[in-house]
Protein backbone atom coordinates (compact mmCIF):
# COMPACT_ATOMS: atom_id res chain seq x y z
CA UNK A 1 0.00 0.00 0.00
CA UNK A 2 1.31 3.51 -1.00
CA UNK A 3 1.57 6.31 1.80
CA UNK A 4 -0.65 9.19 2.60
CA UNK A 5 -2.65 10.47 5.30
CA UNK A 6 -5.74 11.03 5.99
CA UNK A 7 -6.06 14.51 4.06
CA UNK A 8 -4.11 16.80 2.97
CA UNK A 9 -5.28 19.25 6.00
CA UNK A 10 -5.40 16.12 8.16
CA UNK A 11 -9.20 16.06 7.55
CA UNK A 12 -11.36 13.50 6.23
CA UNK A 13 -13.45 13.23 3.70
CA UNK A 14 -17.04 13.92 3.82
CA UNK A 15 -19.14 11.67 1.73
CA UNK A 16 -23.16 12.81 0.93
CA UNK A 17 -24.63 9.32 1.43
CA UNK A 18 -28.33 8.25 0.87
CA UNK A 19 -29.58 5.85 3.39
CA UNK A 20 -32.04 3.77 3.15
CA UNK A 21 -34.34 3.67 6.36
CA UNK A 22 -34.23 -0.19 6.72
CA UNK A 23 -30.39 -0.27 7.14
CA UNK A 24 -30.13 2.75 8.90
CA UNK A 25 -32.57 1.75 11.74
CA UNK A 26 -30.81 -1.62 11.73
CA UNK A 27 -27.41 0.10 12.68
CA UNK A 28 -29.39 2.48 15.01
CA UNK A 29 -30.46 -0.75 16.85
CA UNK A 30 -26.69 -1.79 16.95
CA UNK A 31 -25.49 1.18 18.25
CA UNK A 32 -28.38 0.98 21.31
CA UNK A 33 -27.26 -2.68 21.72
CA UNK A 34 -23.73 -1.97 21.97
CA UNK A 35 -23.10 1.90 23.41
CA UNK A 36 -24.44 3.61 26.76
CA UNK A 37 -23.50 6.68 28.38
CA UNK A 38 -21.10 4.61 30.78
CA UNK A 39 -19.46 2.67 28.72
CA UNK A 40 -17.81 4.99 25.36
CA UNK A 41 -15.71 1.54 24.14
CA UNK A 42 -17.33 -0.96 22.02
CA UNK A 43 -15.54 -3.98 22.62
CA UNK A 44 -14.59 -5.76 18.96
CA UNK A 45 -16.41 -8.98 19.64
CA UNK A 46 -19.42 -7.40 20.54
CA UNK A 47 -19.46 -5.15 17.69
CA UNK A 48 -18.97 -8.12 15.14
CA UNK A 49 -20.94 -10.60 16.52
CA UNK A 50 -24.14 -8.18 16.16
CA UNK A 51 -23.25 -6.43 12.51
CA UNK A 52 -22.30 -8.85 9.87
CA UNK A 53 -22.71 -6.69 6.56
CA UNK A 54 -23.49 -8.97 3.05
CA UNK A 55 -20.91 -8.61 0.84
CA UNK A 56 -23.14 -7.45 -2.00
CA UNK A 57 -23.83 -3.99 -2.54
CA UNK A 58 -27.45 -3.49 -1.40
CA UNK A 59 -28.06 -1.88 -4.77
CA UNK A 60 -26.36 -4.10 -6.97
CA UNK A 61 -29.22 -6.37 -8.24
CA UNK A 62 -30.52 -2.96 -9.43
CA UNK A 63 -27.04 -1.99 -11.44
CA UNK A 64 -26.39 0.66 -13.81
CA UNK A 65 -25.81 -0.62 -17.26
CA UNK A 66 -26.69 -0.42 -20.69
CA UNK A 67 -30.50 -1.21 -19.96
CA UNK A 68 -31.20 2.21 -19.26
CA UNK A 69 -29.54 3.70 -22.62
CA UNK A 70 -33.33 4.47 -23.47
CA UNK A 71 -34.20 6.43 -20.77
CA UNK A 72 -31.69 8.38 -20.71
CA UNK A 73 -31.78 9.26 -24.56
CA UNK A 74 -34.93 10.14 -23.99
CA UNK A 75 -34.07 12.65 -21.05
CA UNK A 76 -31.48 14.15 -23.54
CA UNK A 77 -33.24 14.70 -26.42
CA UNK A 78 -35.67 16.14 -24.45
CA UNK A 79 -33.05 18.42 -22.83
CA UNK A 80 -31.62 19.25 -26.05
CA UNK A 81 -35.40 20.08 -27.55
CA UNK A 82 -36.37 22.76 -24.68
CA UNK A 83 -32.67 24.61 -26.47
CA UNK A 84 -30.12 23.29 -24.16
CA UNK A 85 -26.54 23.19 -26.00
CA UNK A 86 -25.85 19.51 -24.28
CA UNK A 87 -26.72 17.83 -20.96
CA UNK A 88 -25.20 15.48 -19.27
CA UNK A 89 -26.45 12.81 -16.81
CA UNK A 90 -24.54 11.32 -13.78
CA UNK A 91 -26.20 8.24 -12.28
CA UNK A 92 -24.51 6.82 -9.10
CA UNK A 93 -24.22 4.50 -6.74
CA UNK A 94 -22.07 3.85 -3.23
CA UNK A 95 -21.34 1.40 -0.82
CA UNK A 96 -18.90 2.80 1.93
CA UNK A 97 -17.36 1.30 5.28
CA UNK A 98 -15.12 2.92 8.02
CA UNK A 99 -14.00 1.16 10.89
CA UNK A 100 -11.77 2.68 13.68
CA UNK A 101 -9.84 1.11 16.29
CA UNK A 102 -8.14 2.83 19.42
CA UNK A 103 -5.59 1.51 21.61
CA UNK A 104 -7.49 -2.35 21.82
CA UNK A 105 -10.94 -2.20 20.81
CA UNK A 106 -13.23 -1.07 17.47
CA UNK A 107 -14.21 1.59 18.58
CA UNK A 108 -16.56 3.40 15.61
CA UNK A 109 -17.84 1.41 12.52
CA UNK A 110 -19.66 3.84 9.82
CA UNK A 111 -21.33 1.88 6.71
CA UNK A 112 -23.11 3.91 4.72
CA UNK A 113 -24.54 3.39 1.54
CA UNK A 114 -26.41 5.69 -1.21
CA UNK A 115 -28.02 6.13 -5.20
CA UNK A 116 -28.36 9.04 -7.41
CA UNK A 117 -28.59 11.01 -10.13
CA UNK A 118 -26.89 14.68 -11.29
CA UNK A 119 -27.86 16.28 -14.28
CA UNK A 120 -26.32 19.17 -15.57
CA UNK A 121 -27.11 21.51 -18.64
CA UNK A 122 -25.20 23.80 -20.75
CA UNK A 123 -26.25 26.91 -22.57
CA UNK A 124 -23.56 29.23 -23.82
CA UNK A 125 -21.18 29.48 -20.93
CA UNK A 126 -23.39 28.96 -18.48
CA UNK A 127 -24.73 25.95 -17.09
CA UNK A 128 -27.67 24.79 -14.86
CA UNK A 129 -27.06 21.22 -12.22
CA UNK A 130 -29.79 19.52 -10.13
CA UNK A 131 -28.98 16.55 -8.24
CA UNK A 132 -31.46 13.72 -6.76
CA UNK A 133 -31.54 10.55 -4.71
CA UNK A 134 -34.96 9.42 -7.06
CA UNK A 135 -33.89 8.05 -9.99
CA UNK A 136 -37.20 6.90 -11.06
CA UNK A 137 -38.46 7.98 -14.53
CA UNK A 138 -40.43 10.98 -13.00
CA UNK A 139 -37.57 11.91 -10.40
CA UNK A 140 -35.05 12.25 -13.56
CA UNK A 141 -38.07 14.18 -15.33
CA UNK A 142 -38.16 16.69 -12.73
CA UNK A 143 -34.57 16.87 -12.10
CA UNK A 144 -34.18 17.60 -15.85
CA UNK A 145 -36.69 20.31 -15.95
CA UNK A 146 -35.55 22.21 -12.56
CA UNK A 147 -31.93 22.10 -14.50
CA UNK A 148 -33.56 23.70 -17.29
CA UNK A 149 -35.57 26.23 -16.06
CA UNK A 150 -32.06 27.74 -14.13
CA UNK A 151 -30.79 28.68 -17.38
CA UNK A 152 -34.35 29.78 -18.38
CA UNK A 153 -35.53 27.01 -20.44
CA UNK A 154 -38.63 24.56 -20.20
CA UNK A 155 -39.20 21.17 -22.03
CA UNK A 156 -41.72 21.88 -24.81
CA UNK A 157 -44.28 18.83 -25.98
CA UNK A 158 -42.60 17.95 -29.32
CA UNK A 159 -39.53 16.39 -29.38
CA UNK A 160 -37.50 17.71 -32.38
CA UNK A 161 -33.57 17.65 -31.44
CA UNK A 162 -31.00 17.16 -33.35
CA UNK A 163 -29.30 15.02 -30.66
CA UNK A 164 -28.36 11.72 -32.60
CA UNK A 165 -28.63 9.18 -29.88
CA UNK A 166 -25.75 7.72 -27.21
CA UNK A 167 -22.56 5.96 -28.61
CA UNK A 168 -21.79 2.03 -27.94
CA UNK A 169 -21.59 1.95 -24.37
CA UNK A 170 -18.33 2.15 -23.46
CA UNK A 171 -17.98 -0.20 -20.54
CA UNK A 172 -14.93 -0.16 -17.95
CA UNK A 173 -17.21 -2.06 -15.25
CA UNK A 174 -17.42 -5.56 -16.76
CA UNK A 175 -14.08 -6.81 -15.09
CA UNK A 176 -15.02 -5.06 -12.12
CA UNK A 177 -17.84 -6.13 -11.04
CA UNK A 178 -16.30 -8.72 -8.42
CA UNK A 179 -14.34 -6.46 -6.61
CA UNK A 180 -16.74 -5.65 -4.14
CA UNK A 181 -17.41 -9.63 -3.01
CA UNK A 182 -13.57 -9.72 -2.80
CA UNK A 183 -12.64 -7.21 0.06
CA UNK A 184 -12.32 -8.10 3.77
CA UNK A 185 -15.17 -8.33 5.72
CA UNK A 186 -16.06 -6.16 9.33
CA UNK A 187 -14.58 -8.90 10.67
CA UNK A 188 -11.31 -9.47 8.91
CA UNK A 189 -10.76 -5.58 8.81
CA UNK A 190 -11.60 -5.00 12.45
CA UNK A 191 -9.13 -8.21 13.28
CA UNK A 192 -6.19 -6.55 10.47
CA UNK A 193 -6.58 -2.96 12.75
CA UNK A 194 -6.75 -4.59 16.29
CA UNK A 195 -3.47 -6.34 14.89
CA UNK A 196 -2.05 -2.77 14.05
CA UNK A 197 -2.88 -1.39 17.58
CA UNK A 198 -1.43 -4.47 19.03
CA UNK A 199 1.92 -3.79 16.93
CA UNK A 200 1.95 -0.17 17.49
CA UNK A 201 2.13 -1.26 21.86
CA UNK A 202 4.77 -3.98 20.83
CA UNK A 203 7.38 -1.02 18.99
CA UNK A 204 6.94 1.96 20.52
CA UNK A 205 7.66 3.51 24.08
CA UNK A 206 5.59 5.87 26.09
CA UNK A 207 2.69 6.21 23.45
CA UNK A 208 -0.52 7.71 25.15
CA UNK A 209 -2.57 7.13 21.99
CA UNK A 210 -2.75 4.27 19.62
CA UNK A 211 -5.06 4.26 16.66
CA UNK A 212 -5.80 2.52 13.72
CA UNK A 213 -8.32 3.03 11.02
CA UNK A 214 -9.78 1.62 7.84
CA UNK A 215 -12.16 2.67 4.72
CA UNK A 216 -13.11 0.87 1.89
CA UNK A 217 -15.38 2.99 -0.85
CA UNK A 218 -16.95 0.89 -3.65
CA UNK A 219 -18.83 3.47 -6.52
CA UNK A 220 -20.26 2.03 -9.47
CA UNK A 221 -20.81 5.19 -11.72
CA UNK A 222 -22.86 5.59 -15.87
CA UNK A 223 -22.63 8.50 -17.21
CA UNK A 224 -24.51 10.09 -20.34
CA UNK A 225 -24.38 13.30 -22.44
CA UNK A 226 -26.04 14.56 -25.69
CA UNK A 227 -22.50 14.76 -27.49
CA UNK A 228 -23.24 10.64 -27.70
CA UNK A 229 -20.84 9.87 -24.31
CA UNK A 230 -21.91 6.82 -22.89
CA UNK A 231 -19.80 5.29 -20.24
CA UNK A 232 -19.86 3.12 -16.91
CA UNK A 233 -17.30 1.90 -14.15
CA UNK A 234 -16.92 1.09 -11.27
CA UNK A 235 -14.12 2.11 -8.71
CA UNK A 236 -12.61 0.57 -5.86
CA UNK A 237 -10.55 2.54 -2.88
CA UNK A 238 -9.01 1.02 0.44
CA UNK A 239 -6.90 2.78 3.05
CA UNK A 240 -5.43 2.01 6.25
CA UNK A 241 -3.30 4.26 8.73
CA UNK A 242 -1.99 4.19 11.94
CA UNK A 243 -1.41 7.23 14.40
CA UNK A 244 0.19 7.33 17.69
CA UNK A 245 0.76 10.21 20.68
CA UNK A 246 3.76 9.97 22.54
CA UNK A 247 4.83 11.68 25.61
CA UNK A 248 7.32 11.72 28.18
CA UNK A 249 7.20 14.86 30.81
CA UNK A 250 7.05 17.64 28.63
CA UNK A 251 7.93 16.05 25.17
CA UNK A 252 5.59 15.14 23.27
CA UNK A 253 5.19 13.68 19.37
CA UNK A 254 2.28 13.11 17.37
CA UNK A 255 2.76 10.47 13.78
CA UNK A 256 0.63 9.46 11.41
CA UNK A 257 0.97 7.76 8.56
CA UNK A 258 -1.75 6.35 5.73
CA UNK A 259 -1.59 4.06 3.21
CA UNK A 260 -3.67 3.48 0.39
CA UNK A 261 -4.34 1.81 -3.12
CA UNK A 262 -7.37 1.63 -5.50
CA UNK A 263 -8.67 -1.45 -7.75
CA UNK A 264 -6.91 -3.80 -5.53
CA UNK A 265 -9.50 -5.76 -3.13
CA UNK A 266 -7.13 -7.81 -1.52
CA UNK A 267 -5.18 -4.50 -0.19
CA UNK A 268 -5.30 -4.75 3.47
CA UNK A 269 -4.76 -8.18 3.50
CA UNK A 270 -1.31 -7.34 1.89
CA UNK A 271 -0.90 -4.98 3.77
CA UNK A 272 2.70 -4.91 6.35
CA UNK A 273 1.55 -4.00 9.24
CA UNK A 274 4.59 -4.78 11.04
CA UNK A 275 6.21 -2.54 8.86
CA UNK A 276 4.11 -0.21 9.71
CA UNK A 277 3.85 0.07 13.08
CA UNK A 278 7.54 0.09 13.14
CA UNK A 279 7.84 3.16 10.72
CA UNK A 280 5.46 5.29 13.00
CA UNK A 281 6.89 3.91 16.57
CA UNK A 282 10.81 4.74 14.99
CA UNK A 283 9.38 8.05 13.99
CA UNK A 284 7.18 9.06 17.25
CA UNK A 285 10.61 7.88 19.15
CA UNK A 286 13.06 10.08 17.71
CA UNK A 287 10.40 13.18 17.49
CA UNK A 288 9.76 13.31 21.06
CA UNK A 289 13.37 14.49 22.17
CA UNK A 290 13.85 16.33 19.27
CA UNK A 291 14.78 20.08 19.77
CA UNK A 292 12.85 23.11 18.09
CA UNK A 293 13.81 24.46 15.03
CA UNK A 294 15.31 28.21 14.82
CA UNK A 295 13.05 29.72 12.31
CA UNK A 296 15.02 31.48 9.02
CA UNK A 297 15.53 31.46 5.68
CA UNK A 298 17.51 28.59 3.99
CA UNK A 299 17.81 25.75 1.46
CA UNK A 300 15.63 22.35 2.43
CA UNK A 301 15.50 19.25 0.94
CA UNK A 302 11.99 17.50 0.97
CA UNK A 303 11.54 13.71 1.06
CA UNK A 304 9.54 11.81 -1.86
CA UNK A 305 6.26 10.40 -1.59
CA UNK A 306 3.44 12.49 0.94
CA UNK A 307 6.52 15.58 0.50
CA UNK A 308 4.80 15.86 -2.96
CA UNK A 309 1.55 17.42 -0.88
CA UNK A 310 3.38 20.93 -1.10
CA UNK A 311 3.06 21.00 -5.00
CA UNK A 312 -0.27 19.46 -5.37
CA UNK A 313 -1.88 22.50 -3.02
CA UNK A 314 0.39 24.91 -3.95
CA UNK A 315 0.65 24.90 -7.29
CA UNK A 316 -1.18 21.88 -8.81
CA UNK A 317 -4.99 23.93 -8.18
CA UNK A 318 -3.38 27.33 -9.82
CA UNK A 319 -2.97 24.79 -12.90
CA UNK A 320 -7.26 23.94 -12.73
CA UNK A 321 -9.22 25.94 -15.00
CA UNK A 322 -11.39 26.62 -12.52
CA UNK A 323 -8.48 28.25 -11.07
CA UNK A 324 -8.51 30.52 -14.65
CA UNK A 325 -12.16 30.84 -14.38
CA UNK A 326 -11.90 32.67 -11.25
CA UNK A 327 -9.33 34.96 -11.86
CA UNK A 328 -7.30 33.61 -9.32
CA UNK A 329 -4.00 31.84 -10.47
CA UNK A 330 -1.18 33.69 -11.50
CA UNK A 331 0.04 31.48 -14.35
CA UNK A 332 -3.34 32.14 -16.67
CA UNK A 333 -1.30 33.58 -19.22
CA UNK A 334 1.57 31.45 -18.95
CA UNK A 335 1.15 28.95 -21.38
CA UNK A 336 4.80 28.02 -23.20
CA UNK A 337 6.82 30.56 -20.78
CA UNK A 338 8.71 29.24 -17.79
CA UNK A 339 7.07 29.27 -14.28
CA UNK A 340 9.39 27.18 -12.52
CA UNK A 341 13.19 25.89 -12.61
CA UNK A 342 14.41 23.79 -15.59
CA UNK A 343 14.73 21.22 -13.31
CA UNK A 344 11.26 20.79 -12.80
CA UNK A 345 9.27 18.58 -15.08
CA UNK A 346 5.71 18.07 -13.58
CA UNK A 347 2.59 15.53 -14.84
CA UNK A 348 -0.89 14.90 -14.17
CA UNK A 349 -2.35 11.07 -15.06
CA UNK A 350 -5.02 8.85 -14.54
CA UNK A 351 -3.40 5.95 -15.99
CA UNK A 352 -0.98 4.78 -12.67
CA UNK A 353 -2.02 1.06 -11.28
CA UNK A 354 -3.37 1.07 -8.35
CA UNK A 355 -2.71 5.02 -7.75
CA UNK A 356 -5.16 6.19 -5.55
CA UNK A 357 -6.22 9.28 -7.77
CA UNK A 358 -6.19 6.26 -11.01
CA UNK A 359 -9.71 5.61 -12.77
CA UNK A 360 -10.54 4.34 -16.22
CA UNK A 361 -13.10 7.31 -17.37
CA UNK A 362 -13.77 10.38 -15.27
CA UNK A 363 -17.13 11.48 -14.10
CA UNK A 364 -17.70 13.31 -17.30
CA UNK A 365 -17.09 10.20 -19.34
CA UNK A 366 -13.96 10.75 -20.84
CA UNK A 367 -11.30 7.89 -20.75
CA UNK A 368 -8.15 8.77 -18.58
CA UNK A 369 -4.83 9.33 -20.29
CA UNK A 370 -1.47 11.04 -19.51
CA UNK A 371 -0.87 15.22 -19.33
CA UNK A 372 2.61 17.13 -18.90
CA UNK A 373 1.73 20.00 -17.02
CA UNK A 374 5.08 21.30 -16.56
CA UNK A 375 8.35 20.72 -18.99
CA UNK A 376 11.35 21.50 -17.86
CA UNK A 377 10.22 24.31 -16.50
CA UNK A 378 7.90 25.24 -18.72
CA UNK A 379 3.66 25.67 -18.53
CA UNK A 380 2.74 23.01 -21.20
CA UNK A 381 -0.83 22.21 -20.55
CA UNK A 382 -3.98 23.11 -18.11
CA UNK A 383 -6.19 20.80 -16.05
CA UNK A 384 -9.26 20.84 -17.91
CA UNK A 385 -12.88 19.53 -17.53
CA UNK A 386 -15.95 20.04 -19.75
CA UNK A 387 -16.93 23.10 -17.76
CA UNK A 388 -13.40 24.59 -18.84
CA UNK A 389 -12.75 23.82 -22.34
CA UNK A 390 -15.82 25.10 -22.29
CA UNK A 391 -15.07 28.83 -20.55
CA UNK A 392 -11.45 29.16 -21.01
CA UNK A 393 -10.52 27.55 -24.88
CA UNK A 394 -7.99 24.71 -22.36
CA UNK A 395 -8.61 21.37 -24.06
CA UNK A 396 -10.25 18.94 -21.74
CA UNK A 397 -7.65 16.47 -20.09
CA UNK A 398 -9.90 13.33 -18.60
CA UNK A 399 -10.24 15.64 -15.32
CA UNK A 400 -13.70 15.87 -14.80
CA UNK A 401 -14.45 14.65 -11.31
CA UNK A 402 -17.12 14.84 -8.58
CA UNK A 403 -16.83 13.42 -4.69
CA UNK A 404 -20.49 12.61 -5.45
CA UNK A 405 -24.11 12.86 -7.89
CA UNK A 406 -24.25 15.75 -5.54
CA UNK A 407 -21.84 17.90 -6.79
CA UNK A 408 -21.12 19.09 -11.18
CA UNK A 409 -17.75 17.91 -11.86
CA UNK A 410 -15.13 20.41 -11.90
CA UNK A 411 -11.18 20.15 -13.32
CA UNK A 412 -9.53 17.88 -10.60
CA UNK A 413 -6.20 16.39 -9.95
CA UNK A 414 -5.99 12.74 -10.65
CA UNK A 415 -1.87 11.32 -9.84
CA UNK A 416 -0.09 14.76 -9.98
CA UNK A 417 4.07 14.25 -9.29
CA UNK A 418 6.60 15.57 -10.21
CA UNK A 419 9.03 13.60 -12.57
CA UNK A 420 12.19 12.07 -11.29
CA UNK A 421 15.29 13.89 -11.85
CA UNK A 422 19.46 12.36 -12.42
CA UNK A 423 20.46 12.78 -8.72
CA UNK A 424 20.61 10.40 -5.84
CA UNK A 425 18.98 11.96 -2.58
CA UNK A 426 22.33 12.21 -1.16
CA UNK A 427 23.59 14.47 -3.72
CA UNK A 428 20.89 16.69 -2.79
CA UNK A 429 21.94 16.30 0.91
CA UNK A 430 25.64 17.01 0.25
CA UNK A 431 25.08 20.43 -1.68
CA UNK A 432 23.61 22.26 1.50
CA UNK A 433 26.08 23.87 3.77
CA UNK A 434 22.73 24.34 6.50
CA UNK A 435 19.90 23.78 5.66
CA UNK A 436 16.34 21.88 6.57
CA UNK A 437 15.45 18.31 5.68
CA UNK A 438 12.05 17.75 5.40
CA UNK A 439 11.87 13.82 5.94
CA UNK A 440 7.92 13.86 6.76
CA UNK A 441 5.20 16.55 6.12
CA UNK A 442 1.99 16.96 7.82
CA UNK A 443 -0.67 18.86 7.93
CA UNK A 444 -0.88 23.05 6.46
CA UNK A 445 -2.87 25.78 4.60
CA UNK A 446 -2.89 27.15 1.19
CA UNK A 447 -4.32 30.53 -0.05
CA UNK A 448 -6.71 30.90 -3.24
CA UNK A 449 -3.23 32.00 -5.07
CA UNK A 450 -0.53 29.99 -3.74
CA UNK A 451 0.45 31.05 -0.61
CA UNK A 452 0.80 28.15 1.64
CA UNK A 453 2.37 27.05 4.93
CA UNK A 454 3.09 23.38 5.73
CA UNK A 455 4.38 21.73 8.98
CA UNK A 456 7.30 19.66 8.93
CA UNK A 457 6.04 16.10 11.04
CA UNK A 458 9.98 14.60 11.14
CA UNK A 459 13.28 16.84 10.18
CA UNK A 460 16.60 16.89 10.57
CA UNK A 461 19.24 20.08 10.26
CA UNK A 462 22.12 19.66 7.61
CA UNK A 463 25.09 20.39 8.26
CA UNK A 464 28.01 20.52 6.24
CA UNK A 465 26.16 17.77 3.75
CA UNK A 466 25.38 15.80 6.32
CA UNK A 467 21.78 15.43 8.49
CA UNK A 468 23.02 16.26 11.67
CA UNK A 469 20.08 16.06 14.48
CA UNK A 470 16.43 15.91 14.48
CA UNK A 471 14.11 18.94 14.89
CA UNK A 472 10.40 19.73 15.18
CA UNK A 473 8.07 22.65 14.70
CA UNK A 474 9.39 23.45 11.56
CA UNK A 475 6.87 24.97 9.22
CA UNK A 476 7.25 25.96 5.38
CA UNK A 477 6.15 28.73 4.48
CA UNK A 478 5.84 30.54 0.68
CA UNK A 479 4.15 31.15 -2.81
CA UNK A 480 3.93 28.55 -5.55
CA UNK A 481 5.09 31.23 -7.83
CA UNK A 482 8.46 32.47 -5.92
CA UNK A 483 9.45 28.69 -4.66
CA UNK A 484 8.98 27.07 -7.92
CA UNK A 485 11.97 28.44 -9.88
CA UNK A 486 14.34 27.46 -6.42
CA UNK A 487 13.67 23.61 -6.98
CA UNK A 488 17.01 23.12 -8.64
CA UNK A 489 17.60 19.85 -8.21
CA UNK A 490 15.06 16.38 -8.69
CA UNK A 491 16.70 12.96 -7.28
CA UNK A 492 16.05 9.82 -9.30
CA UNK A 493 13.55 8.07 -6.76
CA UNK A 494 10.49 9.35 -7.42
CA UNK A 495 7.56 7.54 -5.20
CA UNK A 496 3.56 8.26 -4.87
CA UNK A 497 1.28 8.52 -1.74
CA UNK A 498 -2.30 8.12 -1.67
CA UNK A 499 -4.69 11.37 -0.04
CA UNK A 500 -7.66 13.24 -0.36
CA UNK A 501 -8.34 16.65 -1.45
CA UNK A 502 -11.43 18.71 -1.27
CA UNK A 503 -12.29 21.18 -3.90
CA UNK A 504 -15.29 23.37 -5.46
CA UNK A 505 -16.84 19.48 -6.58
CA UNK A 506 -16.03 17.79 -3.01
CA UNK A 507 -13.74 15.51 -1.72
CA UNK A 508 -12.08 13.10 -4.16
CA UNK A 509 -9.24 10.46 -4.11
CA UNK A 510 -5.56 11.61 -5.36
CA UNK A 511 -2.38 10.39 -5.27
CA UNK A 512 0.61 12.94 -4.56
CA UNK A 513 4.40 12.69 -5.22
CA UNK A 514 7.97 13.87 -6.18
CA UNK A 515 11.01 12.27 -6.01
CA UNK A 516 13.44 13.99 -3.01
CA UNK A 517 14.04 17.46 -4.55
CA UNK A 518 16.01 20.54 -3.61
CA UNK A 519 14.42 24.27 -2.90
CA UNK A 520 17.36 26.49 -2.89
CA UNK A 521 15.69 29.16 -0.18
CA UNK A 522 12.74 28.79 1.26
CA UNK A 523 11.46 30.12 4.55
CA UNK A 524 11.35 28.46 7.56
CA UNK A 525 8.86 29.30 10.45
CA UNK A 526 10.43 28.05 14.37
CA UNK A 527 11.45 29.14 17.59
Amino acid sequence: MREGRIGFLNKPPHKPYIFRFASIHGFKQLLSDNFSHNQPILQEKALIATYTPDQTPALESESFNGDWEGQLESLLARGRSAGADLIEIFLEQTDHLGVLAEQDAITSVNPSFGRGAGIRVFLGERDGFVSTNDVSKAGLDKALEEALAMLGLQVNGAINSSFEGLKTLQDFAIEKRNWFKNCPELQEASEHLLNGTSLLEQYGKHLQVRRGSYARDWQEVLVAASDGTFGRDIRLHQSVGLNVLAADGDHRSSIGRRYGTSNKPDDLRQWNAEASAREVCESAGIMLYADYVDAGQMPAVLANRFGGVIFHEACGHLLETTQIERCTTPFADKINESIAHEAVTAIDEGLTDEAFGSVSMDDEGMESQRTVLIENGVLKRFISDRAGELRTGHPRTGSGRRQGHTFAAASRMRNTYIAAGPHTPEALIESIDHGLYCKSMGGGSVGPTGQFNFSVEEGYLINNGKLTKPVKGATLIGEAKEVMPRISMCANDLELAAGFCGSVSGSIFVTVGQPHIKVDSITVGGR
